[in-house]
């Protein structure tokens, strides 16, 4: 398992085709810049075109010949899932699908679809979207998909009885549980493409504590931030366990990497721990169905 991973470690990537939810800004956005940096073609999957053309502008200045395109995707809308999905399809070939979009510690709010909102944008959407491409993926031997996870993780618990929140809702609860149906989904996912005999692989990652904008619904930790800027990571250093789970060679599937340093908050890239319930088959395969029920989204494998 790679230890030590920066930016630096990122091998030439041309000729590949990245597609990088939430990469308007954060650890999505740093990502989609080394990898366009590396020569890999580059869909930005974000809601916002205006924020999405900045960020195109931001790569451009720093790489003139960056091969990198918007793409929508409003993770809290099926509809939009699906619609991003089949763009992307239309692609010649699709390498890596890297599902960093998410929001966190969000009142409770219903989408489109009438679904808890961190659940369904966390978890519900990047279902969706790897359901719907994984035949694309599965055209091009050794193609990834990427899932963010979070140290958050390890507290969740999935209240299957309430899935919705519409009994009792915690904000700092319903993202735990977020980010453990993460992780279920992606050793699930991977124990499936591996029965089947699959060249595709499913990782996953998580950043540590990085400066990002995620936490912009915890006013304490946004006071806090400027205190500890200097033992935790910057958003470009917490993308690198992104950009290892994406792009370093010979990974296995199944496998779960996160900042080396302070109990997995800072450093380069590594092996992270997680939780013995987020690698529970019997939670994996539960949670499985639901998604497929809540979405309509069967990935069939």
């Amino acid at each position: 398992m790679p230890q030590g991973f920066t930016d630096r470690d990122v091998p030439e990537q041309s000729g590949r085709t990245f597609l990088v939810t939430g990469a308007n800004t954060g650890i999505g956005f740093e990502t989609a810049k080394v990898l366009a940096k590396r020569g890999g073609r580059v869909l930005l999957g974000c809601r916002s075109e205006q924020r999405a053309a900045d960020a195109i502008a931001k790569i451009h200045a720093e790489s003139p010949d960056a091969d990198v395109e918007f793409l929508p995707l409003d993770q809290a809308d099926l509809g939009s899932v699906r619609a991003a999905a089949e763009q992307a399809a239309a692609e010649p070939r699709l390498d890596v699908l890297v599902n960093n979009a998410g929001i966190m510690g969000v009142p409770h709010t219903l989408t489109v679809d009438g679904f808890e909102a961190q659940f369904a944008v966390n978890h519900l959407g990047t279902f969706a979207l790897t359901g719907h491409l994984l035949p694309k993926l599965e055209e091009t031997e050794g193609s990834r998909v990427v899932i963010t996870a979070s140290l958050a993780h390890r507290g969740g618990r999935i209240h299957w009885d309430d899935i919705d929140g519409a009994k009792l809702y915690g904000r700092q609860a319903r993202y735990q549980q977020s980010k453990l149906a993460n992780l279920l989904f992606m050793v699930e996912l991977d124990r499936r493409l591996k029965a089947r005999a699959s060249g595709t692989i499913a990782v996953a990652c998580h950043p540590g504590f990085a400066q990002t904008e995620i936490g912009r619904a915890f006013p304490l930790i946004q006071m806090a931030a400027p205190l500890v800027r200097a033992l935790f990571n910057t958003q470009a250093q917490g993308a690198w366990p992104t950009l290892l789970a994406a792009t370093a060679p010979g990974l296995t599937g199944g496998d779960y990497y996160g900042p080396r340093n302070w109990g997995e908050l800072s450093g380069p890239g590594g092996g992270a721990w997680s939780s013995p319930a987020s690698r529970d088959p019997e939670l994996g395969r539960r949670l499985w169905e639901l998604s497929v029920e809540m979405t309509g989204v069967d990935p069939g494998i």
